[in-house]
């Protein structure tokens, strides 16, 4: 049978060994908001800061995330938040870099 049956629920869950990864689930939980919050500030010039900062965190945190991650949704958000950080702390570097203008 392909099919779930009619009693299974989806569950979105970072765990699918069935083990709990508290740990490696917050880390990538932290590499995918600060690559969010990295690629919505680039949208903004005069926020380059924020999106240098916040790009440059993700990164570091999204490449250690990725080396300790379990299990392949991790790794997932683990992608999503290096692209989102890497192209965030680029364009705020282009932008004006890592402290604010005089």
């Amino acid at each position: 049978m392909l099919q779930p049956s009619e009693r299974e629920r989806f569950r979105l869950t970072l765990n699918t060994d069935g083990h709990s990864h508290p740990a490696e689930n917050a880390l990538a939980v932290a590499a995918l908001a600060c690559g969010v919050v990295a690629f919505i500030s680039t949208f903004w010039i005069s926020a380059h800061v924020i999106s240098s900062w916040f790009g440059t965190l993700g990164f570091g945190v999204g490449l250690y995330s990725q080396y300790v991650s379990v299990t392949t949704p991790q790794r997932s958000l683990n992608i999503i938040g290096l692209v989102g950080s890497f192209v965030g702390a680029a364009l705020g570097i282009a932008h004006g870099g890592f402290l604010p203008h005089p």
